[in-house]
């Protein structure tokens, strides 16, 4: 252990004290300047109406049989919806959104400080929440059901002043495998190829998948979305990987066809005004995982990166820690100065997901938010898969950094 058998509440302390120390020097240094570059923006800016509905127009209005096109005026510029100062968030699933009353209850939790909902478009088992008829593929592949109105969720939220995010889970879909097996992974006999869960992945190297995610987080935009959130951005790692078939394979490195896809996403999606972002495995930044998530690679084209830095994924062990999940904060920190290595002269911003399962108390789970704020990250979203969160975490900062 780097720091012996320090206690790693105080460990904290000692690393938050020097760290506010170096940046109060820094503001110091730079407030004129930054008070020069206020007067002369507004000495010489011009605002700009963009116009369009409010969100009591967007409530009022039913949601529509048909998602009408998006016709982007070039010459506006369509900008995303400005990012929370901090984000702090929950994420959602879309049977629990389904639930009478459940999305108004996270809706509620702005009094504790809430500012994000991450609300799933596509989950792990490929179902879609709502049904998008302009993704014909979705009805085909039987993944379509009936768990919310996507619109009228996110004119909820943001009557709320709720930043809203809408996952998407990729190439894990065991619907869409089952539906069409040639966009699947396959093994030598054709047949689809499954994990030792028995779930189907779809083909990273087929551009046919990729087009059905975009198309999910077209139609996730056009409902109001303010980011799309691409999940399983990767090849399989569980089951027996090594007799997976990938028709239509290249010669590129995976890291290279997952950085190309996000990409591809980030054209689809960057005229609809929503930002880009890609969950990953908290080690991705540590080393090489051969899953194809290289976050260097991805920061070229994603708004944000979102490392996984759940310290139960970790083994005793990793990143000099004897266990990780007995040091949450120590856990995320380390994971997360790994993260600012590799994206360093990237404009991706970093907000990490924090574990908020299997038993951990409120004091762990602050310990993860305290030591992401520490590294400088954008913000914060809390999983747990049942929806049950410490929300009294979910509040500002108490002290500036």
């Amino acid at each position: 252990m780097l720091y012996g058998s320090m206690d790693p509440n105080e460990r904290f302390r000692a690393r938050r004290d020097q760290i506010r120390r170096r940046k109060r020097r820094r503001r110091a240094a730079v407030l004129g300047l930054l008070l020069a570059a206020v007067i002369a923006v507004a000495m010489g800016a011009k605002l700009v109406d963009g116009g369009g509905d409010t969100v009591a127009q967007q409530a009022e209005t039913p949601e529509p049989a048909v998602d009408t096109a998006v016709v982007v005026d070039p010459a506006a510029g369509t900008r995303p919806t400005p990012l929370p100062l901090e984000i702090r968030g929950v994420h959602v699933t879309g049977p629990l959104a389904s639930l009478p009353g459940k999305f108004d209850e996270y809706v509620a939790m702005t009094k504790y400080g809430l500012n994000t909902i991450e609300l799933d478009i596509k989950d792990e088992g490929g179902e879609v929440g709502f049904t998008p008829s302009a993704v014909p593929l979705a009805r085909i592949a039987g993944a379509t059901r009936s768990y919310y109105k996507p619109r009228l969720a996110v004119a909820k939220a943001h009557a709320a002043g709720i930043y809203m995010i809408g996952r998407i889970v990729c190439f894990q879909d065991p619907q869409l495998a089952r539906a069409r097996p040639d966009l699947a992974v396959q093994r030598s006999d054709g047949s689809v190829w499954t994990t030792g869960a028995g779930l189907g992945w779809v083909n990273p190297y087929d551009r046919r998948v990729w087009s059905y995610c975009a198309d999910l987080g077209a139609a996730a935009a056009r409902a109001g979305f303010d980011e799309i959130l691409f999940d399983y951005v990767r090849f399989p790692s569980d089951g027996d990987t090594g007799t997976a078939v990938y028709p239509g394979k290249t010669s590129q490195p995976r890291g290279r066809v997952i950085a190309d896809f996000v990409g591809y996403a980030k054209r689809r999606l960057e005229p609809l005004g929503v930002r880009v972002s890609t969950a990953v495995f908290g080690l991705s930044a540590s080393r090489n995982l051969g899953l194809g998530q290289i976050p260097r690679w991805m920061s070229e084209h994603a708004d944000i990166i979102m490392p996984m830095a759940y310290p139960a994924l970790y083994n005793d062990g990793e990143l000099g820690i004897n266990s990780p999940s007995a040091e949450p904060g120590e856990t995320v920190f380390r994971t997360l100065a790994d993260f600012r290595k590799q994206l360093k002269g990237s404009d991706a911003q970093i907000v990490t997901w924090v574990q908020d399962f299997s038993g951990y108390t409120p004091e762990q789970v602050q310990a993860q938010i305290d030591a992401a704020r520490l590294q400088g990250a954008k913000g914060f979203l809390l999983w747990n898969a049942e929806g049950v969160y410490t929300k009294q975490v979910l509040g500002p900062a108490t002290t500036a950094p």
